[in-house]
């Protein structure tokens, strides 16, 4: 399977070049479920997009980003546009934290700021109507935003859901599934990155954070859905071609 990452992360500072970038980060959590697949990054904060059909794609994977959907920057109009038309042929998409906005504001739902402020570290969210990717009940994931989706896309399911995030995942058909959380956000990188944003955020956050680190966040669970999110994409694309099932 050829999966195209579409790199949003804007984050040049000397922190993030201590660290891999999120076009190394994906391939690194998805590789070991799924040795059948290749990968090409695409810089779309700097203006790369694919350069060839997306029907070439087996599918997509939005990152996430410190930018904001609601900025409107012209890479985030073109990423809008890419995403539409990736939903439209109906290839598999998926989105993590930014990404999962910026599908759902591509499609036509809506992103605010939080009203209860910053979400940071490992939380727990729960599987609402699993897709058949998907196992039902809790699991633990990464957290770092400020904004969150507050009105699904039309023909969109929620698929994980808190307390705090009502939307904290959806899918539409078969095609788009997305989760606010970080799959690909190691352990010793959210440490990492409490400590980096220790003096710009505010105390209780960062302090509620660092307690949360003794909680261990299921990734390789997550990954393990987002495989079989593609393959189930894949099967249909064969099936379709009337290509081996």
């Amino acid at each position: 399977m050829h999966i195209a990452i579409l790199m949003a992360n804007t984050d040049e500072s000397c922190f993030a070049q201590r660290h891999p970038k999120d076009g190394e980060k994906w391939p690194a959590l998805l590789a070991p479920f799924c040795p059948e697949c290749r990968f090409s990054v695409y810089a779309v904060k700097d203006g790369e997009f694919p350069d060839q059909p997306l029907e070439n794609y087996d599918g997509f994977i939005v990152t996430g980003s410190p930018a904001s959907v609601l900025e409107g920057a012209e890479w985030q109009k073109q990423l809008a546009a890419t995403l539409r038309s990736v939903a439209e042929a109906k290839i598999p998409l998926f989105g993590a934290c930014f990404g999962h906005q910026a599908i759902a504001q591509a499609l036509g739902g809506k992103v605010e700021k939080n009203t209860d402020g910053w979400v940071f570290g490992v939380v727990e969210t729960r599987s609402r109507n699993p897709a058949p990717w998907m196992e039902s009940g809790a699991i633990r994931q990464n957290a770092a935003h400020e904004e969150q989706v507050v009105c699904l896309p039309d023909g969109a399911e929620t698929v994980l859901s808190n307390d705090t995030c009502k939307y904290g995942g959806f899918r539409v058909g078969n095609h788009v599934f997305t989760s606010q959380y970080h799959p690909e956000i190691t352990p010793a990188f959210m440490a990492a990155l409490i400590d980096e944003l220790a003096d710009a955020k505010p105390p209780e956050v960062i302090r509620a954070a660092r307690d949360s680190l003794d909680q261990e966040p299921e990734n390789a669970q997550f990954a393990k859905w987002i495989v079989a999110f593609f393959r189930q994409g894949q099967l249909q694309k064969n099936i379709a071609s009337g290509g081996d099932i």
